[in-house]
């Protein structure tokens, strides 16, 4: 039996059109297998149904000037959207009063307010400007937001430690065009499914912030939350730590301690 050979040109047609699809199938199982990290992750954080905690914020100068708040944070967990939170400012005297409402959803614009008591006036905040700095802070209004899988595109990239622990790190990509970030990535330990670490790049690509998630305290036996979250802005040398203390779980907290009228009313 003669073997009859391809010329050259169709069969480096072939070896391409055999690797592109091998390079598609990799990339459908890496945004698989990154789906389902996140949908893991959030499943593991679902019942808490409200909560508190003692928050203190420090903000750091490139020259090592510190700057301390005392707040108070609460959440309240929603089925089928995302969950609402409101932070309140205890002190300093400059910032006292201040409060801040979000309710992150899963398929639509996040609504933010701000209660400047000084104005005594509550400030909408626009979807476009939430990548703006949050008091003076390196978080960003965006960052306050809930997670919610539904917002973002997802891709596997690799089995990393951090820390002495095994990650899974995920490339996570929002939807919302007015978000401040073009990808996420993201250190999730394999065990617990909690974010250790989060580099957030900007819309040329570059690194702009660094989170480190740390001190990780778990409650009611089930609910995992970070004792100490540090952000890193790479850009211009500040940072901003936040240490939380005292949580408390299923308090009561309901729809009612979450509208306009409580954020005017917080004290």
């Amino acid at each position: 039996m003669s073997i009859k050979f391809l010329p050259t040109g169709i069969l480096c047609l072939l070896f391409l059109c055999a690797a592109n699809a091998a390079t598609a199938d990799s990339l459908e199982n890496a945004q698989e297998k990154g789906l389902a990290i996140a949908t893991e992750m959030k499943s593991r954080d679902r019942g808490w149904v409200d909560s508190s905690a003692e928050m203190e914020m420090v903000l750091h100068t490139r020259g090592g000037r510190e700057t301390r708040r005392e707040m108070r944070v609460l959440a309240l967990e929603v089925q089928d959207d995302g969950d609402k939170s409101m932070t309140i400012f205890d002190s300093p005297n400059d910032v006292k009063g201040t409060a801040f409402l979000s309710f992150t959803h899963n398929n639509a614009d996040d609504d933010q307010w701000l209660y400047l008591p000084a104005l005594k006036r509550v400030k909408r905040i626009a979807s476009k400007n939430k990548s703006g700095p949050f008091m003076g802070s390196e978080f960003s209004y965006e960052d306050l937001s809930s997670f919610e899988v539904e917002e973002y595109d997802y891709r596997w990239l690799r089995d990393e430690e951090v820390n002495g622990e095994l990650c899974y790190v995920v490339e996570i990509i929002p939807r919302d065009k007015y978000s401040g970030y073009s990808r996420e990535i993201v250190w999730i330990d394999q065990v617990h499914y909690r974010a250790l670490k989060i580099e957030f790049y900007d819309r040329k690509e570059s690194v702009l912030k660094t989170l480190t998630l740390s001190d990780y305290q778990l409650h009611l036996d089930k609910f995992w939350r970070p004792a100490k979250q540090t952000m890193v802005n790479e850009r211009n040398g500040k940072s901003t730590e936040v240490f939380l203390r005292n949580y408390q779980f299923r308090s009561g907290l309901d729809e009612q301690d979450f509208t306009e009228n409580s954020l005017k009313r917080a004290r």
